[in-house]
């Protein structure tokens, strides 16, 4: 019971804290205004891990390395931590390199689950309040993955169906190569 609630603590606080840094890599990468009440939520969040990190790691075509490489930091610290609560130490090189691809699959998932939550939020807002700025800070994060959806598939009867079908696609992805990596991986150790 006690290692299910360590295992519960340590999935939540590092899930939380890698989504915060995903989200600020997101933000940087859509070129989201840094003004808005979001933005400054992350900016607050990470300045004291991502400012010191980026002296060290350069950014890279306008992305934000450090962000990134410390959101993959927190998921293999988190990798690390469960395996030693249920008990098992990696000591050999194939086991490390499997952790740490490990951590990059969780990392992922993470960031599909977070493209997931802001479709569904973006889609709610549209339809409570589509003048809301929040809703043009979340449509410019979903705009890259909806508009080749949109290209294709026109508006039918004034109703947008890209988000469902991106949504079904980010639903696939989840469940077939992300598995599939997953257990590649599970077999190493």
């Amino acid at each position: 019971m006690l290692t299910e609630a360590l295992l519960f603590f340590i999935q939540s606080v590092s899930g939380f804290f890698a989504g915060i840094l995903l989200l600020r890599f997101w933000l940087q990468w859509c070129r989201a205004p840094v003004r808005n009440p979001l933005s400054e939520f992350v900016q607050t969040l990470t300045n004291f891990a991502v400012l010191p990190a980026r002296r060290v790691i350069p950014g890279l075509w306008g992305m934000d390395l450090a962000s990134l490489l410390l959101a993959w930091g927190v998921v293999i610290i988190e990798a690390v931590l469960t395996f030693a609560v249920k008990g098992y130490a990696p000591s050999s090189g194939a086991a490390i390199a499997a952790m740490l691809l490990l951590a990059l699959v969780m990392l992922l998932r993470l960031a599909l689950y977070l493209t997931i939550g802001s479709i569904i939020l973006m889609v709610a807002i549209s339809w409570v309040n589509p003048a809301s700025p929040m809703y043009s800070l979340i449509n410019m994060l979903t705009r890259p993955l909806l508009r080749p959806i949109q290209r294709v598939v026109p508006p039918i009867g004034m109703v947008d169906l890209s988000p469902l079908i991106v949504l079904l696609l980010l639903q696939l992805i989840l469940m077939v190569p992300l598995v599939y990596l997953e257990r590649m991986i599970g077999a190493i150790f």
